[in-house]
Parts: C-alpha cells; sequence; structure tokens
C-alpha cells in the first residue's frame, strides 16, 4: 500500500532545512514499527517547521507509520489548518502537540506513544519506581499529566501545557507516553529510555520477586547525567541515531523519500 500512497509535498520547493526534519521525523514513524510501538493508524509524532514557530509536520491520519514517507507527512498551523498535504490529521493529535509546542518554544519535536508498558505504568499508582538503570536516568526528566480526553477540550490543553513545564518526558495517566526533544534523535532518545525503565518495571512487579533499590547518592547522579545539557543533545542521543538511521538505510529507504 505504500506505493499508492502519493507524495504530496513538493520537494524541490522545500528548504534543505525542512527536508532533512521531514526525513529524520519519517524515520522515527519507522522506527515505531521496528521497536513495536505502533497502535494500529493511532498515536502521533510530529516536528515543528523549521523557520515557522507556528507550524508542525505529523503523519497523515489513516496511513500505518510504515506507510509514512518524508513527502507524505503533512503540515499544519496551529489554528489546525492543514497547509500542505491531502490527507486529514488526528485531532487529539492536534491538540496533544500544539498543547506542548506552544508552551514550550524550546522544544521541536513531540513523540506520543500507547505501549503495553508504558500504558501499564501509566496507570501505577507509584509511576516511574528507581529500580533501574533506565528509570533513574529519566526521573529528573519526568512529569505526570491525569487523564481527560483531549480531543477538542481546551482545559484539557491548558494542563498539558502546564504540566509539561521545563520537563522532557510526561507520563500521561491511563494513556500513555510522551517525550520532547529539540530534535528528533533527542526525543526518540529520551522515549527509548523510559520505555525500557517501563518494561523493566512491568517484568519485576510481575515477577513478585522483592526489588532491590540502589542508594540514593547512585539515584541523584543518574538522574542529573540524563538531564539534558543546554548546548544540545547529548553523544548518547546523537551517536545512537546515527546508529539508527543506518540500520534503516540498510533494510530499506523509502521512509526518506
Amino acid at each position: 500500500m505504500a506505493s499508492t500512497v502519493q507524495s504530496m509535498a513538493h520537494v524541490s520547493e522545500m528548504c534543505e532545512d525542512e527536508w532533512r526534519v521531514r526525513k529524520d521525523l519519517a524515520a522515527c514513524y519507522r522506527l515505531f514499527v521496528h521497536f513495536g510501538w505502533t497502535d494500529l493508524i493511532f498515536t502521533h509524532l510530529s516536528a515543528r517547521v523549521p523557520g515557522h514557530d507556528d507550524q508542525y509536520l505529523i503523519n497523515p491520519y489513516g496511513l500505518l507509520f510504515q506507510e509514512v514517507t518524508a513527502s507524505n507527512l503533512i503540515k499544519v498551523d496551529f489554528g489546525g489548518r492543514v497547509i500542505e498535504g491531502d490527507f486529514p490529521y488526528n485531532d487529539a493529535g492536534h491538540s496533544i502537540h500544539t498543547a506542548i509546542l506552544k508552551a514550550r518554544p524550546d522544544v521541536n519535536v513531540v513523540l506520543h506513544s500507547h505501549t503495553r508498558a508504558g500504558i501499564a505504568v501509566s496507570a501505577m499508582k507509584q509511576g516511574i519506581l528507581p529500580i533501574s538503570q533506565h528509570a533513574n536516568e529519566t526521573l529528573g526528566l519526568i512529569c505526570y499529566h491525569d487523564y481527560d480526553v483531549a480531543t477538542n477540550n481546551d482545559e484539557e490543553c491548558r494542563r498539558l501545557g502546564e504540566d509539561i513545564s521545563d520537563k522532557w518526558l510526561m507520563i500521561m495517566r491511563n494513556h500513555g507516553l510522551l517525550s520532547a526533544g529539540r530534535s528528533v534523535a533527542e526525543a526518540f532518545y529520551f522515549l527509548y529510555v523510559l520505555e525500557i525503565a517501563c518494561k523493566v518495571q512491568v517484568d519485576i512487579m510481575a515477577s513478585g520477586a522483592e526489588t532491590v533499590v540502589p542508594n540514593r547518592e547512585a539515584i541523584e547522579r543518574l538522574s542529573e547525567d540524563g538531564l539534558p545539557s543546554p548546548d544540545g543533545p547529548s553523544d548518547a542521543a546523537t551517536r545512537s541515531w546515527a546508529a539508527l538511521l543506518r540500520m534503516l538505510d540498510e533494510k530499506e529507504l523509502s521512509y526518506a523519500t
């Protein structure tokens, strides 16, 4: 079906920066498929359009993530007008992503997932527990957001913007996970670490084994190490993203078309 999806963007008319962001965002959709983070046609990943603070790119609603390409991503403004593309967008996705992008001018990318482990931990009253290295690396990045229906809900969007505050990861209670970043690489890395932390926590709790918690000093150090540098994404984020792109390029290049 991917071959029948017509390109909706005029590549020749795009600036180089926008095309680069489009390729990275399309790659992120394919990586969601690779890691099993998809939920049919639901959930959504967005990136701010370079040079246009009030516009963003998002998946065409109705396509599977393996059908998303750099050229068929749709461009939408904060008012909900589709600027480029023939597909509609997911209404809840528009509400969630614009709420974060409006509240955080320093954020350019927002990723939202409905994974089993992420939803499971989001429904646990205690949230993320400091019982793994991955979890402790995210502790300083995480905020929590109580559940409400996002579609056409101004109050919910206001709370999303308030709850993200200066954090980079959000556990949306009874819903799933959300990550924010200055680049696709950074947002993906944050979400990956949190997803592993959720999986480990669910596995440990399901085993019924007594848990071991690291000492406070180690937890605090890991939490500090996980904080983003003001200079940009961490070396771990940029190196792992480059490796993931190499993997995709060997597997298939259709995401970059």
